[in-house]
């Protein structure tokens, strides 16, 4: 029998870096706080300031992102390839038919922010903060995300494909269409907040310990 699955949301058409004006200068200057159709390879955005800023069709590839500021950025039909860094601000930040691809990031803040039509495909995000954001259509494939934070999250469309949660935590949120089923859960904490997602068979099975254990339920060999 098949399980069920919320409706993965379709991968965004960025348009290839060919087709794109490349940005012409090793290091990002954020005094022009709108961008659009850039390929911005090998851009160094350390320890920059954007917030605020807007990126429409632009493509970021091998970027390094230590410490860049980009609370409130507003990324639309846009693409993240192997871009690195850790202390990346995305909090209150509003992404819309994004894909990150390859990605290796850690330290990410995006509590409050909004996601639409997002995908996240490969590589590794350590300490992904997304308390208090609203996600609809979201999708996590064959990545390994650490230290997760989904609490207080609104969420309408929410999936993982083959992917490694270490972790994840969970509460106080509204989880309609969460599908866990299609990943490995580690030290999940906040169990007993899920109602609405979706957990494999197994996975329940797995976690029935935790989730008594959360519920003040008393076991009995």
């Amino acid at each position: 029998m098949s399980r069920p699955s919320s409706q993965r949301p379709r991968r965004p058409a960025t348009p290839p870096p060919d087709d794109l004006e490349p940005y012409p200068h090793d290091r990002f200057d954020p005094a022009l706080g709108h961008h659009d159709g850039i390929h911005f390879e090998g851009t160094d955005f350390s320890g920059v300031h954007a917030e605020g800023g807007a990126f429409l069709e632009c493509v970021l590839t091998d970027a390094a992102l230590d410490d860049a500021h980009l609370e409130g950025s507003r990324w639309s039909e846009s693409r993240w390839e192997r871009v690195h860094g850790a202390g990346l601000a995305l909090q209150e930040g509003a992404l819309a038919d994004t894909t990150f691809d390859g990605c290796r990031l850690a330290a990410v803040s995006a509590w409050g922010a909004s996601w639409r039509d997002v995908t996240v495909v490969g590589g590794k995000v350590d300490f992904l903060n997304l308390r208090g954001a609203a996600l609809r259509d979201v999708a996590f494939v064959d990545c390994v995300v650490t230290e997760l934070d989904l609490q207080e999250t609104t969420v309408d469309g929410l999936t993982f494909e083959g992917c490694t949660l270490v972790a994840p935590e969970f509460g106080r949120g509204r989880y309609a269409r969460l599908d866990l089923s299609g990943a490995q859960l580690r030290e999940p904490r906040g169990l007993a907040g899920l109602r609405g997602a979706t957990l494999s068979r197994g996975q329940v099975i797995e976690l029935a310990d935790a989730l008594a254990s959360e519920l003040g339920i008393v076991v009995a060999d």
